[in-house]
């Protein structure tokens, strides 16, 4: 612990009385306002004295927890070479997130978006035998991603700080208990830092594997959206399954019929058009969700297709037309690759289907049987039932098809998750309906199982002197993104409000006026609390008046405050607070430092 004051007369620091005009968010404006970081360029800050003070109190509890398990710190660097990366394939997935560039010998670097392969081939060259195992090794360092557009402060940037750790195991079973411990590790760090955190069932994406969980400290700022259960149970929507629909009865549909509907390529259109020609018998209007669209993609596959090169694969996906495609939830189900919307060129490939009136009939199985060469897959959302019945398209020019039942008249290649998920549809531990949540992602744990072992060739000999592959996991805190979390929840309309263990000094103590004595009773109380060990903040500086000290005391947020002024000392006392101006007293000078002793250990 610090037990240095930290002298405000000599602190490399300069508060605003005005908002930066770039910052969208509360936590940005305030440590910006406050002198505790930065702007350097769009996504990329620099740290002030006070900002590292309370970033190097957020790695130590990290430290303390990660340790606590048994895991060693190693530190790798954030240039990296090509060849890895390519080996795992992940030079081409990142895409554009990455920081790519070239040596003076032309040969390919990227700034490190996260370590996997490096933490792998550092154990595959000094670990050789079962007996080297288990062991987790950690690191918290700098990381890099070219982020399309930076916002949100420290919480969406190009360079942060982040503990990524990764566990080494002969087994499965060895893998879990290692995900298992750091998963505990990670609910006493937010614990003991304060961030309020939902554990939400997660898509690995990139990183591969099987199990994965995020942590999200719910806020209104955050890109993440989250199903939460009445249960308590959470979801990222990406990893959201549908509960399975049951089957509808179609025995008193009508055979499917083809009708003539002009000019109606859009649902409005439909409905409009159905309405006035094809009035139901029961008086009932036609909805969007009478009618199935579907909707062509292209999923950019990363390798697989000839010669284990990247490949584009036409796939149209069946989904109510009430309902709107979720991209990135739709991109998760097609990991590693990328998807976007099918273009000209790609319908063009695939003459037997019509723009507008593109149905199942044409697609999938029903192209097969039809002896289409090359036919479109086909997946249907898993909102759609089995035995339901849609208006939708015949892939004949202002033809759709009536009374067309899945299940009846048409299949498809497999279920996906399409949709978007709507608050009130039904959580899948069957609880109840669903609300949605915003949140910021702090930390998540992945199992990665055998990806990175067998792509970088790490293995080990077991028990029985074969060769095996070892069993990964990975562990992921955004330590940075964790201190803006905790500015974004602890503060008011006056300025940041840290809670008191990772505030960048435990008490602050200002001397206000002219007055000497009032100087010399603070000074007493610096030293006396420093010789206790409690970090001090201290507004040594003259010629600055009372109003401005306690301005800048409201907008830094040490959580406890005392006051040597005119009137107090003359009186024989030190004014005591709150940063929030509550629970004010007035105690006698020799008093002060045992009572704020006493408040500091109180908040701990």
């Amino acid at each position: 612990m610090n037990s240095t004051a930290l002298r405000m007369s000599t602190l490399f620091l300069r508060t605003l009385r005005e908002d930066p005009a770039d910052a969208d968010v509360d936590s940005a404006r305030l440590l910006q306002r406050a002198g505790y970081i930065r702007k350097a360029a769009p996504g990329i800050w620099t740290w002030l004295p006070l900002g590292l003070q309370v970033l190097n109190k957020i790695e130590a509890v990290v430290r303390e927890e990660i340790n606590g398990i048994g895991a060693q710190e190693v530190h790798f660097p954030a240039l990296l070479p090509r060849e890895p990366y390519e080996a795992t394939h992940r030079w081409e997935e990142y895409g554009d997130n990455i920081f790519r560039l070239k040596d003076r010998h032309e040969a390919d670097y990227l700034l490190a978006p996260t370590h996997e392969e490096m933490f792998t081939l550092l154990v595959k060259d000094m670990y050789s035998s079962y007996k080297d195992l288990p062991v987790t090794l950690y690191q918290i360092q700098t990381k890099y991603r070219d982020e399309f557009r930076p916002r949100a402060g420290l919480v969406r940037g190009r360079e942060f700080i982040m503990k990524d750790a990764y566990s080494f195991t002969i087994d499965e079973e060895g893998l879990r208990k290692a995900y298992n411990d750091e998963r505990g590790a990670y609910e006493r760090i937010f614990q003991r830092l304060g961030v309020n955190y939902v554990i939400v069932s997660a898509m690995s994406g990139p990183m591969g594997g099987s199990q994965s969980e995020e942590f999200l400290a719910p806020l209104a700022i955050g890109e993440d959206t989250f199903a939460l259960a009445p249960s308590g149970k959470a979801w990222n929507v990406e990893a959201l399954t549908t509960p399975k629909l049951d089957d509808i009865d179609y025995a008193q549909i009508p055979a499917a019929e083809k009708r003539a509907t002009p000019d109606a390529k859009t649902i409005d259109g439909m409905i409009a058009l159905a309405d006035a020609r094809y009035p139901r018998a029961d008086g009932r209007a036609w909805a969007a969700t009478d009618i199935l669209k579907n909707v062509v993609i292209a999923v950019k596959h990363p390798d697989g297709g000839e010669d284990d090169k990247p490949w584009r694969e036409v796939v149209a996906i069946g989904v109510p037309g009430d309902r709107q495609v979720d991209m990135k939830r739709l991109e998760a189900q097609f990991a590693p690759a990328e998807i976007e919307e099918a273009n000209e060129v790609d319908l063009k490939a695939h003459p037997e289907l019509v723009p507008g009136y593109i149905g199942p009939m044409m697609l999938g199985p029903q192209a097969k049987a039809a002896g289409i060469k090359h036919p479109v897959r086909y997946l249907i959302d898993a909102h759609v039932a089995k035995g339901s019945a849609w208006f939708t398209g015949a892939d004949e020019n202002e033809i759709d098809y009536y009374d067309l039942v899945y299940g009846r008249d048409f299949e498809a290649d497999g279920v996906v998750e399409a949709v978007e998920v709507r608050p009130g549809d039904l959580s899948p531990d069957g609880s109840g309906p669903l609300s949605l949540e915003r949140g910021v992602e702090i930390g998540q744990v992945f199992q990665l199982g055998l990806k990175y072992s067998n792509a970088l060739g790490l293995k080990v000999l077991d028990q029985n002197g074969k060769a095996v592959p070892v069993w990964m996991g990975c562990y992921g805190v955004g330590v940075s993104r964790v201190l803006a979390c905790i500015a974004e929840a602890h503060h008011d309309d006056k300025g940041l409000a840290w809670p008191v263990n990772i505030a960048p000094a435990q008490v602050h103590i200002m001397a206000t006026g002219k007055n000497q004595e009032a100087f010399e009773a603070a000074e007493q109380l610096v030293a006396e609390l420093e010789s206790r060990g409690i970090e001090v903040l201290y507004d040594d500086r003259l010629k600055v008046s009372p109003g401005v000290k306690f301005k800048d005391a409201e907008l830094i947020g040490v959580p406890l405050v005392a006051v040597a002024g005119r009137d107090t000392v003359n009186n024989g006392t030190i004014e005591i607070r709150n940063r929030d101006g509550s629970d004010s007293v007035a105690v006698p000078v020799a008093q002060a430092a045992d009572v704020l002793a006493q408040r500091v250990a109180a908040l701990q």
